[in-house]
């Protein structure tokens, strides 16, 4: 190595950014940092689901090329073509080729409609803010239909293979809440469909309990363990033989690895496979995969926050700046938006190894686990949208420092009173 340890980081989302300005808070001048990207900007994606109701997906965008200079991260705008680790080598698509001593492959996630034939042509899918006009169209039309005294069937979709069904539980009820705000919710069939044995399968029972009460008090009828494997034109069909009529769906595609690395260890989806406690490459020591490029099942903002800390730290560790004392814990913490309220919900993970459920509640979790539902946490998820674009904005990383303390304190004070 060289006395600067040369470390790249692959993509600027989550994880990415959370992994590059850690790094350079804990190493200062000790790291030579590149980030590459197809573009300068960041995304806060969770934010997408107001973009169906009216918030311009322009505002979610974060501007990179000011905390970058003033952090000193160099900047590539090109996509990766491959990664060499026995020449320690990226290839990027543009044919550059970047040398590095550390490797944070960061490059997340992306949607694979065509898996269920029929999806991508017939359904409006989340996933992009851009994608989300498509979903406020559909949300127009049902409104205009219900001014006019016209029914309409809304069919909510999640399919096998989707790794974070939240958003689209949001939605829902975001739309219920405000049809009735526009006096435009009756007449109006609203009906969710899903794989998943219970409703938002990854955080345990307490937030199936939770969806359970909500959809019966909004009239949302609602279904589980139900297999999508074709969409026709105003027809789901189902494993079973049954099918669901539709005159709108809006649907979360099945999720893929957004980039495959022929060179790296993958599973079949194209996510990499990671030593769990510090997220590095299986095999490959000096490479790291948090947040959706790894294998983790639960793909989720929040835990691509704490992956990305455990990177961070060990590669700061493995220069000797200190110990490495942070494994990857996988405790999940997310606010779901309703319009009128929101659920507030801190889940303790842990793998099982079964496909079909592959994380549960960490056994023993009792007071860890908590959740909490009111028109309060409305404002815990204003502040979270307010304060991760901010703190990119400002070079600085979301899970550390004291602008995180600070909100971790306001989350637990208000957990210990307002959540179970």
């Amino acid at each position: 190595m060289t006395d600067r340890q040369r470390i790249v980081v692959l993509g600027a989302g989550f994880a990415g950014l959370e992994t590059a300005f850690l790094l350079r808070m804990r190493m200062r001048d000790q790291a030579e940092l590149t980030v590459v990207s197809e573009r300068e900007a960041f995304s806060f994606r969770p934010n997408t689901i107001y973009v169906p109701f009216g918030a311009d997906p322009a505002d979610l965008l974060v501007d990179l090329s000011k905390p970058f200079h003033r952090r000193k991260i160099a900047f590539v705008a090109d996509r990766v073509a491959d990664v060499d680790p026995g020449a320690h080598e990226v290839a990027l698509a543009g044919g550059r080729k970047l040398d590095y001593d550390k490797l944070v492959v960061a490059t997340g996630a992306a949607m694979r409609p065509e898996e269920i034939p029929g999806l991508e042509e017939h359904a409006a899918t989340i996933w992009t803010a851009q994608s989300m006009l498509a979903v406020r169209e559909r949300f127009q039309q049902v409104h205009d239909a219900a001014m006019r005294g016209e029914p309409a069937r809304v069919l909510f979709l999640i399919p096998p293979n989707n790794k974070c069904a939240g958003p689209l539980y949001e939605i829902v009820m975001m739309l219920d809440t405000w049809l009735r705000r526009e006096s435009a919710r009756e007449g109006i069939e609203i009906t969710w469909s899903t794989f998943e044995q219970s409703y938002i399968q990854a955080f345990g029972p307490r937030l199936h309990e939770v969806v359970a009460k909500e959809f019966e008090e909004r009239g949302i009828d609602g279904h589980t363990n139900e297999v999508a494997t074709e969409i026709a034109p105003g027809e789901a069909r189902y494993a079973d033989g049954t099918t669901r009529a539709f005159d709108h769906l809006i649907a979360f595609p099945p999720y893929v690895s957004a980039v495959r690395y022929g060179s790296l260890p993958s599973d079949d989806r194209g996510f990499i496979v990671t030593e769990a406690a510090t997220r590095q490459v299986a095999g490959h020591p000096d490479i790291y995969a948090p947040g959706d490029a790894g294998d983790f099942p639960v793909k989720q903002a929040f835990l691509a926050f704490l992956q990305a800390d455990t990177v961070a730290e060990h590669i700061a560790a493995s220069a000797g700046l200190h110990d490495f004392e942070n494994p990857f814990e996988p405790v999940s913490m997310c606010i779901m938006e309703m319009f009128d309220k929101a659920t507030f919900a801190q889940v303790p993970l842990e793998l099982t190894g079964d496909p079909a459920r592959p994380v549960t509640v960490r056994p023993g979790a009792d007071g860890d686990y908590k959740v909490g539902t009111g028109t309060i946490w409305r404002l815990g998820k204003k502040m979270l949208g307010t304060t991760v674009p901010m703190r990119f904005h400002a070079g600085e990383p979301f899970h550390a420092g004291l602008g995180w303390q600070m909100m971790e304190v306001g989350l637990k004070g208000m957990s210990a009173v307002l959540a179970d």
